[in-house]
């Protein structure tokens, strides 16, 4: 099995991490979090341009995948960089529509071009008022849902906005396939791992500059060995990820769920402690990380759900 990944995989991400920094992101997601999706929308379109979607959508359907390494790439990237919107329901969305041939020739192309921006929810779809196409999950059942209620909701991360889908619609599909959730499992445990990261980079970064005693705090051993402990986490995820990219078991992607998300987690405790209360104001970058690592951790499958997957216990969730 092969994990790392080809000069030209390699060069996507680096391509993508160029397109991401010159967005200035943290402006998008905190007028995403306050309703305004002018830029995130604009933001949506040029990760479209790079094909950021097309590798969620068969080629039947104007996509040139579904390609998971590539995706869990990209999403590793998304994740660094925070951001806002629908990015998992939509690789889902295409996943669910594929199996959906009389939708799938109508609404794929707009999903991989961008041009549409898809939602999964039950009983409540993130971002569901700036979705254009609502999926709804109603027992095993997936529905085409005619929108959502204008009313939203906050969840702990306030760039995830939450908002449930109308009642009615069209029945697209009678039962939820296995391996649609396990693609929306793996691209989140992609961007929860680049959230780690992100916040592991930050405060590396912080504990370099911040003084104590006539020092850089970073020079304590303590400080080390907690940025250590965080480090190793997320570097035992990443295998985790890619092996699970490659086999697309149900095992193998919940196992890299819980170990992505549990050191993303891990690591936005680290960021908090060694920051201290400027972490968690909401004007200071951090938080933006910080609130989606937590998010992320339960999004399509809480660890024990995962775990129970990995040990074969149970059908994969959300």
């Amino acid at each position: 099995m092969r994990f790392l990944p080809t000069d030209e995989q390699r060069a996507f991400a680096r391509s993508l991490d160029a397109l991401l920094t010159a967005a200035d992101t943290p402006s998008v997601v905190r007028s995403w979090g306050a309703g305004d999706h002018t830029a995130g929308r604009a933001l949506w379109s040029r990760l479209a341009e790079a094909g950021v979607f097309a590798l969620a959508v068969p080629e039947a359907y104007e996509g040139v995948g579904p390609l998971p390494v590539e995706l869990a790439l990209a999403f590793v990237e998304l994740g660094r960089h925070a951001v806002p919107g629908p990015v998992v329901e939509t690789v889902l969305a295409a996943a669910l529509l594929s199996g959906a041939p009389e939708h799938a020739e109508r609404l794929l192309p707009q999903l991989a071009s961008g041009k549409s921006v898809a939602t999964v929810g039950a009983p409540y779809a993130l971002d569901g008022d700036a979705a254009d196409v609502v999926l709804a999950l109603r027992g095993h059942e997936v529905w085409l849902s005619p929108g959502c209620r204008p009313e939203v909701k906050q969840s702990l991360d306030p760039a995830r906005r939450l908002a449930t889908p109308l009642p009615g619609g069209e029945l697209l599909i009678p039962r939820v396939p296995p391996d649609a959730l396990d693609r929306a499992r793996l691209v989140t445990a992609a961007q929860a791992l680049g959230v780690g990261l992100a916040l592991l980079d930050r405060t590396v970064e912080y504990v370099g500059q911040r003084v104590q005693f006539g020092v850089p705090i970073g020079s304590f051993q303590a400080v080390k060995h907690q940025l250590a402990d965080a480090k190793i986490a997320l570097e035992f995820a990443r295998p985790l990820l890619f092996g699970a990219a490659l086999s697309m078991t149900s095992a193998d992607v919940a196992a890299a769920k819980v170990a992505a998300c549990e050191a993303a987690y891990a690591t936005a405790r680290t960021a908090l402690q060694l920051h201290g209360a400027i972490g968690y104001t909401a004007e200071y970058d951090l938080s933006l990380w910080l609130t989606k690592a937590r998010a992320l951790r339960t999004a399509w499958g809480t660890p024990p759900e995962c775990r129970d997957t990995v040990l074969g216990g149970a059908h994969p969730g959300h």
